[in-house]
């Protein structure tokens, strides 16, 4: 299958010169260029074809391309003609005279290269008339510009732009070919494969290989990083793949993939890898509070950019934030846009989710279209189950337009239409919300959108964007913005509304929200998937299977693969108390329970523990208690919110084998109950209160109640999985290496019910039920005493 190549992107890469354009400027003019264009197109002639679809097929550095685009309009003459148009059509704030002399290079090169396309297509034509047309947004002038060209001219500047873009795949495939040796030499880094790990690695190849989607369900210490990256890096030697995408939720992830690489690069692996960071955490701190317009890692960022690539690329395999960093300062670059144009020229790519699956900020220049040479490796899979519904959701408030309606009185800045279009939306705001108020309801569901309101917010938003770029730097404006890109998000979430979807409508203390809640978003994250060769989507816990495949959009093609637990089940004793109940109006009568149970758990042996709860507030009351009543004991408590010092004072606090006992009380499905090691002597125990149920709500009552309608169970989905995984996560943390022992204990009747039971993994089948309190204590002696000093030095 030939490799696509965009006309634009080969534009852009080849003849971009000049300044680092604002990324606000491509998200303020996206949408609303795309319904200037249609305008335009609708007053053309009969023969007038829009979004003419041209491809060529090229061979480039012994490999098969297909070049590829649609000009916004082709008008061809008659079967004898020997002559065409062709229009291209571009939109902008900046007036027609004030355009740089590279924008105007990149716009005609676009409709020269579709020049060659067309010439390749009817041989019969002999010359061209190129149309540029310019629509000025802030003033809706429009500027017609026209140039002819023949055939060997188009042929020539063809070969021009070819000719510099094969200077750079040829450097590419010169990395590559150097690559392919080590990968192929390459043997697995460690001296022998853990339990369990050669069965993953063989799984995800051939995954690999057949081009699908693997559902892995490895548990801890099996060594998941390692197992899936490094047979697709076999993978990449054999020519399957050209790129890996490894994607997952947390900082932390990321570093042991990064710790993998280096790890495969001590042993001889020479491979570019680069590891993205978010825009917000990568700027140079005299970054700051510069206008593009000042920023000296801006001004002529695109003069400068070859060159850097160069000397970062040559001398470095492991792009880190570190190097990329220093790079970008010797070469005084953008450090953000640095990284991604780099990541152009990297084998291995480490990033967040949102790089992919994200609509709003995934990387165009990778998955604007199919590539069969990306393999995805989605680490932490259960995570993006929240995440993806958070990333195709979107709300919009009335309170943001009343601030605004109100800093706008008394400023001259402010013009007549923008104030008459915010008056107009926060009267669409009080219509919508009408029948709630009069009923005296707090919140609503709907199918579908309201239409008014839609209509309203996109009439803002084009009086906001003629409004904007003459405006100079002050609060208000500062406030129009953030509303700005506010209603832009809605506005483009609004475009995948289907019937996935459902729209909620909330009051509170006068505040209206709209909001377009997606239930259902693995339509979207399989199309995402689809953009590469294959995935593997793996977890510590992904249980069960044909869940997680169902909601990641698996379809009914992809494999499911489970691996037991590396660690003998012996080594963790799994405690159930039958006797405590901690349902809501239960919690209180069994506060006495729990409690005991905790200082008995910690009773049994000195060291460290983690209990977790599952809400802030009951945390408190547990924690509170828990002091009250033993006040001797080492306690210390998450915090409803921590910086990352304060997080690792938290984790510090958890010495290895410490003289005196520590409580720690945490979240269940917070910050502390996945992602963090607690390794030799670190964790000897750990409670977990309550099944881990997600607070019943509105949202995930219409979760349930969607999936009851598409046959699936609903509770299951919108609340018992949910809340087993965040149990599941938090136990992980125990047992993390072949030495550690110790005592789970499950605070929670409903955990000794066949509902859960028969989504237990393997190693949790030795579980052992407990029917009265006085039984607790003996259970655990017993593991000390006589189990554990069997599977310790």
């Amino acid at each position: 299958m030939p490799i696509k190549l965009g006309v634009r992107d080969l534009v852009e890469f080849t003849l971009r010169t000049g300044d680092l354009g604002t990324t606000s400027n491509s998200q303020n003019t996206a949408l609303l260029g795309a319904q200037i264009h249609r305008r335009l197109q609708k007053q053309r002639g009969a023969d007038y074809q829009k979004e003419y679809y041209l491809d060529l097929p090229l061979t480039l550095v012994g490999h098969d391309y297909l070049l590829h685009g649609r000009a916004d309009g082709v008008t061809l003459g008659t079967d004898e003609a020997d002559t065409a148009t062709i229009e291209e059509i571009k939109t902008s704030d900046t007036d027609f005279e004030q355009l740089s002399d590279n924008t105007l290079t990149l716009y005609w090169a676009q409709v020269k290269l579709y020049a060659h396309l067309l010439f390749c297509k009817f041989p019969a034509l002999t010359h061209l008339t190129l149309t540029l047309t310019y629509y000025q947004t802030s003033t809706d002038q429009v500027t017609q510009t026209d140039q002819t060209i023949d055939r060997d001219a188009a042929q020539t500047f063809f070969q021009q732009v070819i000719d510099e873009y094969e200077t750079w795949l040829k450097f590419r495939d010169d990395l590559r070919q150097r690559r392919d040796p080590t990968i192929k030499a390459l043997t697995f880094p460690f001296g022998q494969y853990r339990p369990g790990q050669r069965e993953l690695a063989v799984a995800v190849y051939k995954t690999v290989l057949s081009s699908k989607r693997l559902f892995a369900e490895a548990p801890t210490g099996t060594g998941k990083t390692i197992s899936t990256l490094f047979p697709t890096i076999k993978a990449i030697g054999e020519g399957v793949i050209q790129r890996i995408f490894y994607l997952t939720a947390k900082q932390s992830t990321r570093r042991v993939a990064e710790e993998a690489v280096t790890l495969m690069a001590a042993q001889g692996l020479r491979l570019k890898s680069i590891t993205l960071t978010a825009k917000d955490k990568l700027q140079f701190p005299e970054e700051a509070d510069l206008l593009p317009e000042n920023n000296p890692f801006m001004l002529g960022y695109y003069d400068r950019l070859k060159p850097a690539l160069l000397d970062l690329i040559q001398h470095n395999d492991q792009l880190t934030r570190d190097v990329i960093e220093t790079y970008a300062r010797k070469h005084t670059l953008d450090p953000f846009e640095f990284q991604l144009d780099a990541s152009l020229f990297c084998d291995v790519v480490i990033g967040d989710y949102n790089y992919l699956f994200d609509p709003q900020v995934h990387l165009q220049r990778f998955f604007a279209t199919t590539d069969p040479d990306n393999f995805f490796l989605i680490d932490e899979a259960h995570n993006l189950v929240d995440r993806s519904r958070d990333m195709y959701s979107a709300a919009i408030s009335s309170r943001p337009v009343d601030r605004l309606l109100d800093q706008s009185e008394d400023l001259p800045q402010a013009s007549a239409k923008l104030r008459r279009r915010l008056q107009d939306l926060r009267d669409t705001f009080t219509d919508v919300s009408a029948p709630l108020r009069q009923s005296g309801q707090v919140d609503a569901t709907f199918l579908t959108p309201p239409e008014d309101f839609n209509h309203d917010l996109g009439r803002l938003i084009e009086a906001i964007h003629d409004w904007l770029p003459d405006q100079p730097q002050t609060p208000f404006t500062q406030a129009i913005l953030d509303f700005y890109f506010t209603a832009i998000s809605y506005q483009r979430i609004g475009e995948f509304y289907d019937d996935t979807y459902r729209m909620r409508l909330t009051l509170e203390d006068g505040n209206i929200t709209l909001k377009q809640l997606c239930l259902d978003p693995s339509a979207f994250l399989a199309d995402s998937l689809a953009l590469g060769h294959g995935a593997v989507l793996f977890s510590a816990t992904l249980s069960p299977l044909n869940y997680y495949q169902t909601v990641l959009g698996g379809g009914d093609d992809s494999l499911a693969y489970r691996l037991e637990s590396p660690f003998p089940p012996e080594h963790q004793q799994l405690l159930i108390t039958n006797y405590i109940q901690t349902t809501y109006k239960q919690r209180q009568a069994n506060l006495a329970n729990i409690l005991l149970a905790i200082k008995t758990l910690v009773d049994g042996r000195t060291g460290n523990y983690l209990i977790f709860l599952p809400s802030y507030s009951y945390l408190l009351t547990v924690r509170q208690a828990f002091e009250m009543a033993y006040p001797k004991l080492h306690t210390i408590s998450q915090e409803a919110q921590m910086t990352e010092t304060a997080r690792q004072d938290f984790l510090d606090a958890f010495t290895a084998d410490p003289d005196q006992t520590l409580v720690g009380f945490a979240l269940l499905g917070g910050i502390f109950s996945e992602g963090i090691d607690l390794k030799a002597g670190r964790l000897i125990g750990v409670g977990i209160v309550s099944v881990g149920l997600p607070g019943i709500s509105p949202e995930n009552d219409l979760i349930r109640d969607y999936f009851d309608q598409q046959g699936q169970p609903g509770f299951a989905f919108a609340y018992q999985l949910p809340g087993l995984n965040n149990v599941f996560q938090a136990a992980g943390r125990l047992i993390r290496g072949a030495q550690d022992v110790g005592v789970v204990l499950l605070m929670d009747q409903r955990f000794t019910t066949s509902r859960y039971t028969q989504l237990y993994p393997q190693h949790w089948q030795h579980y052992q039920r407990l029917y009265r309190p006085e039984q607790l204590g003996p259970a655990i002696a017993h593991f000390w005493t006589q189990e554990a000093p069997q599977h310790e030095n």
